[in-house]
C-alpha cells in the first residue's frame, strides 16, 4: 500500500468515526487536525487521540487505558483495523475507550 492509499483509507475511517460520534448524541467533541483526531469527553475533559503513522501503515490510539497500535489486516476475506498485539478490533477498543472516559456508549461500525 502506498502512503497516498493509506492516507485515503484513514481519511475515510476518520470521517466514519466523526459521523458515528455525531449520530450517537453523546456529549463528545472531536477535532481533526494534521492527521490526528482528538476526541474530547465533555463530562471531564479527558481525551482520546487517534494518529496516523504512514511510515508504518498504522493507526495509534492513545486513551486513559494506554497506547495501542493498529494495522489494517485481512481476516476471513475482510479488512479490519486490528491491534498489533491482541488482535482486538479498533472499533471495539475505541467504543470501550469512549464509554470508560465519557460514560456514554458510542458504536463504531467499520
Amino acid at each position: 500500500m502506498t502512503e497516498a492509499e493509506f492516507n485515503q483509507i484513514v481519511d475515510e475511517l476518520v470521517f466514519t468515526i466523526e459521523e458515528s460520534i455525531d449520530d450517537s448524541g453523546a456529549d463528545i467533541d472531536y477535532e481533526n487536525s494534521a492527521g490526528m483526531l482528538t476526541i474530547t469527553c465533555d463530562v471531564n475533559g479527558s481525551q482520546i487521540i487517534l494518529s496516523r503513522q504512514p511510515a508504518m501503515a498504522e493507526i495509534w490510539l492513545a486513551a486513559r487505558s494506554g497506547g495501542f497500535h493498529f494495522k489494517l489486516l485481512t481476516q476471513d476475506s475482510e479488512e479490519r483495523w486490528r491491534n498489533t498485539v491482541s488482535g482486538e478490533l479498533l472499533s471495539t477498543m475505541l467504543s470501550d475507550a469512549c464509554l470508560a472516559q465519557s460514560g456514554e456508549a458510542v458504536s463504531f461500525e467499520f
